[in-house]
C-alpha cells in the first residue's frame, strides 16, 4: 500500500510543480502589468486577463496538491487532540462523504460548460483580450478529476496511517502513539 501511496504522491507533486510555475508566472505578470501601467502609462487588457487565467490555474490545480500536503483549512480545535488513527478515520470519512461526491458533482456538471466554450471557441469579450477562454473553463472539470485522483491517494495515505504503516503522514515505519 505504501508503493501505491507513493504513486499518488508523485502525481500530486507534479501538480505542485505546475502550481508553483503558474504562481511565479502570475507574479511576473502582475509585476509587468503594474510597471507598464504606472511607469509607462500603457494598459494591456490581455495582461490583466492573463492574471486571472494564471490565478485560476493556481487555485484549480493547487487544491489537489494542497490536499496531498494536508494543507487545507479545517477547524483544528478538536481534531488536533485526536490520535493519528482517529485523525486518519476522520480524513477517510471526509474523502468518502465530502470530497469525492462534491468533486464528482462539480467536475461532471462543468463538462458541458467547458465543451460549449470549446465548440464556440470562446474568447474574451474585451477588445485586446485573450483568445481561448475555453482553456480556463476546460480546466475546471480537469482540476476536479485531479482532486479525485489526489483524494484517493489521501485516502490510501490515511489508511496506511490507520494500519500503522507509518506515522505523521511520512513514509517512515513507526508505532502509533
Amino acid at each position: 500500500m505504501l508503493k501505491i501511496e507513493n504513486l499518488f504522491n508523485k502525481f500530486a507533486d507534479i501538480l505542485g510543480v505546475i502550481t508553483s510555475i503558474a504562481m511565479v508566472l502570475m507574479i511576473m505578470n502582475v509585476f509587468y502589468d503594474v510597471i507598464t501601467r504606472y511607469v509607462f502609462r500603457v494598459n494591456s487588457i490581455a495582461m490583466q486577463e492573463m492574471e486571472w487565467h494564471l490565478f485560476s490555474v493556481v487555485i484549480l490545480i493547487g487544491v489537489a496538491y494542497t490536499l496531498k500536503e494536508d494543507g487545507h483549512v479545517r477547524v483544528d480545535i478538536i481534531y488536533d487532540k485526536f490520535s493519528y488513527r482517529k485523525k486518519a478515520v476522520i480524513n477517510m470519512i471526509g474523502v468518502v462523504i465530502a470530497i469525492l461526491p462534491i468533486s464528482l458533482l462539480v467536475g461532471l456538471s462543468s463538462i458541458e460548460n467547458a465543451t460549449e466554450a470549446y465548440i464556440a471557441m470562446e474568447q474574451s469579450g474585451n477588445p485586446g483580450g485573450l483568445e481561448y477562454r475555453w482553456v480556463v473553463k476546460a480546466l475546471i472539470p480537469l482540476s476536479f478529476l485531479m482532486l479525485i485522483i489526489t483524494s484517493i491517494g489521501f485516502f490510501i495515505k490515511n489508511l496506511n496511517i490507520f494500519n500503522g504503516l507509518h506515522g505523521h503522514g511520512t513514509n517512515e515505519k513507526r508505532p502509533l502513539v
